[in-house]
Formats: C-alpha cells, sequence, structure tokens
C-alpha cells in the first residue's frame, strides 16, 4: 500500500503547487506472545508436504499476531478465503482512496461543477435549512453509489479471484494494460466517456424533486466526470485488487467518495468559500496530466511482477530505472513548461510553487541515475526489481545474473541458475539442500521465505542485508536458503505430488515453498525468516518485517546460540 499512498501523496502535492497564486482573501508486529513448540522431525526421509492452493495470498510481512487473524491465514491455506483482509491494508487502502478523492475534486471535469451544484442548494431549496439537508443528502448519495461500485467489483470478481490478483501473471498483465490506458487518456490522447444517451437520461431524472432527484443529481455528477475521475478510480480498483483484500475495493471507494463529496458540502453550507476558490483554468490540466505521468510509471511495477515470476528478463533492474528516469525527467520538463501538449494552456511565466515542485521532480530524477550503475537507492528499494537482475553492478562486481550456478564451495546450487542472492551471499534455493548442506557444514539455517512481488522483501534485502553486521553474519553463521513462494518454475515432473490435504497437485517451485511455509509455520505472508537445525527443527521464534538492523542482529545472535545449545546437550 505504500506505493499508493506515495503515489497518490506526490499528486496532492501537484495539485497544491499547480493552484494560480491569489492574494489572500505503508508492520511492525509484535511476536514476544507467541509459542513456538518443538518442530517434528523433517528430514527429507520424513517430510510430507501438505497443499496450499494456487489463489493463496501472499502478502507483505503480516504476520499471524493473534488466533483469529492465523485461523484466517489457514483458511486461505486450505482454499477458503479469508475475508477483509487485514486492518494495516484496509486502513492504507482507506487512506489511498480519501487522497483520490480529493484528487479527483481537483479535476477539470468536478472542480469548475462546485459552484452551479452549490447554487442548486442555496437558491433552489427555499430556506438554509432545507439547503443543509439537501447538501447532506447529495454527499451521502455520492458515497452510496461509489460503494456501490466497490461491492460490484467484489462480487464480479469474487473472493478467489481477488486472492489470485494478486500474484497471477494474467491479472497483473491486464492491470498493466489498463493503467497504461488510463495514462494515456489523462496525457491528452483521448477521453474515456460513457455513453451521452446514458448520461443524458440520468440528467432528465436528476429534475425530479425529493430524495430521487437528488440521487440522479450526484449520479449525474459520476457520471459526466466519469473522464476524469474514471483512471483514478480505475488505479484504486486495480490497487486493492492486487492486495487480495476481498472488502479492499469497497473500502477505497468509501474513501474516495467521501473525500469527493466533503468539498460539495462544505461549500453548500458556506457559501462565501465560493469567493475563496481560485478560478478554474490551465492548471486543471497540469493536475491532470501530471496523474498521467504518474501512472505511467506506476504501470510498470505490475509488468515487472510478471517478469520477474516468470523469468522473462525483460524489464532488468538498469531497464525498470531507466524508463523511470525517462518519464520522470519528461514530468519535469513538462513543470517547467519546457513540454506542452495540444490540449494545454500557454505558460507565459512559471509560478514559484510550481518551479519549486519541478525541482522536486528533477532531483528525484537525477537519485536514479546512479542505480543504473547498481547504487542501492534504499529510498526506492520496495519498487524497483531485485537488485542481483542488475546485469551491470559496480557495487557488487562479479555477482550478476549471468554467473554460474557453483560458487566457491563447489557446490552445484539447485535453482542457481534461476535465482541470485544479493549482496554476494552464497545462497541456496532448494530445502532439502540447503539442510543436507547444513549438517555438512555444521551450520544452522536460515529460512527466508520471500517472494518476486514482495515489496517488503525487497526492503530488507537493501536496508537490514547490507549492514555489515548483518551481512557477515548471514556469510559466515547462517547457510542462507530463499524460498520464492510467488516463483512460476516448473518443478521437474518427478518432483511433482499431489497433495494428501486437497487433492490439488503441486507442480511448481512456488507451490512447494508456499505449501511448507503454511503447513510447518502456520502462515503465509512475507518476508518470514526462521532458523532450523540440520534436521529441520526450529530453534528460536521466527522473524517477519521488521527494518530494525539491531532486532535483526539480536534474532540472529538467538539463532546461532539456540544452535550451540542444541548442538551441546546433544553430545551430552
Amino acid at each position: 500500500m505504500k506505493r499508493i499512498l506515495f503515489t497518490l501523496s506526490l499528486l496532492m502535492g501537484m495539485a497544491t503547487v499547480a493552484l494560480p497564486h491569489t492574494p489572500p482573501q505503508d508492520t511492525l508486529l509484535d511476536f514476544s506472545d507467541v509459542e513456538f513448540t518443538e518442530s517434528p522431525d523433517t528430514s527429507a526421509e520424513s517430510m510430507e508436504y501438505i497443499d496450499v492452493p494456487d489463489d493463496v495470498v501472499f502478502g507483505d510481512g503480516q504476520d499471524l499476531a493473534d488466533s483469529t487473524q492465523g485461523q484466517a491465514q489457514l483458511a486461505a491455506a486450505d482454499g477458503t478465503a479469508t475475508h477483509g483482509g487485514s486492518p494495516q491494508t484496509l486502513w492504507g487502502i482507506f487512506i489511498a482512496g480519501i487522497i483520490g478523492g480529493f484528487a479527483a475534486f481537483l479535476m477539470p471535469c468536478i472542480y469548475p461543477m462546485v459552484p452551479l451544484t452549490v447554487s442548486y442548494f442555496t437558491k433552489q431549496s427555499g430556506t438554509r435549512t432545507k439547503g443543509v439537508i439537501n447538501a447532506l443528502l447529495y454527499g451521502l448519495f455520492i458515497i452510496v453509489i461509489y460503494v456501490a461500485l466497490g461491492m460490484l467489483v467484489t462480487l464480479l470478481f469474487g473472493a478467489s479471484a481477488l486472492n489470485e490478483a494478486a500474484s497471477s501473471a494474467w491479472f497483473n498483465l491486464l492491470f498493466f494494460l489498463i493503467i497504461i490506458v488510463f495514462a494515456i487518456s489523462f496525457l491528452g490522447a483521448f477521453e474515456i466517456t460513457l455513453p451521452s444517451r446514458f448520461v443524458n437520461k440520468m440528467d432528465e431524472k436528476s429534475n425530479q424533486s425529493g430524495f430521487l432527484g437528488l440521487f440522479f443529481m450526484a449520479f449525474t455528477l459520476a457520471l459526466v466526470s466519469f473522464s476524469c475521475t474514471g483512471p483514478i478510480i480505475g488505479y484504486l480498483l486495480v490497487e486493492a485488487v492486487a492486495e487480495g483484500a476481498l472488502l479492499g475495493p469497497a473500502i477505497g471507494m468509501l474513501g474516495f467518495s467521501v473525500a469527493l463529496a466533503i468539498p460539495f458540502m462544505i461549500f453548500a453550507f458556506f457559501p462565501s468559500l465560493l469567493k475563496e476558490m481560485p478560478k478554474s483554468g490551465g492548471w486543471l490540466n497540469t493536475v491532470k496530466v501530471s496523474l498521467g505521468f504518474l501512472e505511467l510509471a506506476l504501470a510498470f511495477k505490475f509488468l515487472s511482477n510478471v517478469d520477474l515470476a516468470y523469468h522473462w528478463g525483460l524489464l532488468d533492474r538498469e531497464v525498470f530505472l531507466a524508463i523511470w528516469i525517462v518519464i520522470f525527467g519528461l514530468f519535469g520538463l513538462y513543470l517547467l513548461g519546457k513540454l506542452k501538449f495540444s490540449h494545454d494552456s500557454d505558460v507565459p511565466f512559471i509560478s514559484i510553487p510550481r518551479l519549486f515542485f519541478a525541482i522536486t521532480v528533477l532531483s528525484f530524477t537525477v537519485y536514479m541515475i546512479p542505480g543504473m550503475w547498481g547504487a542501492p537507492l534504499k529510498a526506492l528499494s520496495a519498487w524497483l526489481p531485485p537488485s542481483p537482475t542488475q546485469d551491470f553492478n559496480l557495487h557488487q562486481v562479479g555477482v550478476g545474473i549471468g554467473q554460474a550456478p557453483s560458487t566457491g564451495n563447489g557446490i552445484v546450487k539447485k535453482y542457481g541458475d534461476v535465482f541470485h542472492a544479493p549482496h554476494g551471499i552464497d545462497a541456496f534455493y532448494d530445502y532439502d539442500q540447503a539442510l543436507a548442506y547444513s549438517k555438512q557444514v555444521d551450520k544452522p539455517v536460515l529460512l527466508d521465505f520471500t517472494g518476486w512481488s514482495c515489496v517488503n522483501c525487497r526492503k530488507m534485502e537493501e536496508s537490514v542485508w547490507p549492514d555489515p553486521q548483518v551481512l557477515k553474519r548471514l556469510k559466515e553463521d547462517y547457510i542462507l536458503v530463499s524460498l520464492y513462494v510467488d516463483d512460476r518454475t516448473d518443478l521437474a515432473p518427478e518432483e511433482h505430488y499431489v497433495s494428501a490435504f486437497s487433492g490439488k497437485k503441486i507442480r511448481r517451485v512456488g507451490q512447494k515453498w508456499s505449501d511448507l511455509q503454511a503447513s510447518r509455520f502456520g502462515t503465509n505472508a512475507q518476508p518470514y525468516y526462521v532458523v532450523v537445525d540440520g534436521e529441520g527443527n526450529q530453534l528460536v521464534p521466527a522473524q517477519a518485517y521488521n527494518e530494525d538492523i539491531q532486532n535483526y542482529i539480536n534474532f540472529l545472535d538467538r539463532g546461532i546460540a539456540a544452535y550451540q545449545q542444541r548442538k551441546t546437550n546433544t553430545i551430552k
């Protein structure tokens, strides 16, 4: 959800600085109360996997905080949907909806309609009291209409489809194309409109008196403004669906409609404020085009998710960065008036707020440039493809996609030609192989349940793992095994198996590791770190997403101490 908030916050900032100058008139969870019991023997001979269906949602760092949530997660593991999503996810979607609603209010299709709408409430209602009541009802009907749209999306997709969307290649490709179309629309190539006959029919019904007339008046606003609000609504719904939360679309539309309705009601309550409103003009189109640039950049995140899961190699880290550098560079030039579209007004001069916003966008562009040569870019680590996908990396010479799977220990890593650990860590990518090697070298194993589309996994890898103390422990004291739960690599035919749990056949690498995580550790959230010995026995409480470096060091140290203690007890 952080990417939604970041994007829409940029838009609101753009809207603020674009206003003409007038004289004054993203879970840190506490696992201290989680009790872990002795794990059963999980050697290769005794290991029996339990199936996790394909439509399980793998979230970013949301662990099982209590038994109720744990039951919901395990319900997802056996194929039943968890309803509503985590509170953090729903709050994030709601806040994103609010920001999107305020941004939509500043669109050319809505902002100029405010005086006319308020005039209806103040002059046609007869009395001030009736005008206030009508304004409240008008706002309420706006909320009802958009929330109904969110509920409709949920009903059309269904719970299982919403879950599948989070990691499905086809859903992500569809989302990519949808957002590209929205971006092109905002840039001015065309307008997405509804049939005029339908809009006119609703407009006629808005002339009726009473509640029905107010409802159709609100409905007409939604229809007439669709060319401006459609791409914003579309992006919010796409993100809500991608989060996999059943109530996400409805919650997102609730936030959006509340933010859109509030200004209309406030101006109806206090009509004198209309005199303080900036006049409509070219700045409204600047807001619209700015959103187009942002949506164009964000669309590539969805394409990147698919590219990583299927190992197409189309959007390596430097390719992704090159696209973003060009998009935000053009965005900055547009704000400076050096790039114009056919529907833009002439800009005789640049206002000071607009200049500062252009400086911000261009500074962000310059910040990304060193990433073309492997700079970490920690502020963007959650958005970018993993650093090992970088073909040319001055920060990690000799560690790249083209390397052979063999490492310094002489072992050919299973799936080593597919996966690559960051920062030169000599990692394994197969659970059984890691356990076997652990016994040879007498070191504990750190299970890293991760995913290609896991935002918080990238943040941990780029913000916590590079710390010298953390990296030293990962390289010298542990056998790291990274298990990608959303990977689409096919298992060898002889490794396919039918789960006794669900009756489904496990065919892919990601299915195998998601099966292991849910069945052994009772969670399907990533990142998730577990310390085990060579037999697969868990040694200390697991660790979820937490960017506190000292906390992670303590976690690793506890694992080493527990491993040494168990070894001592075994000798005795």
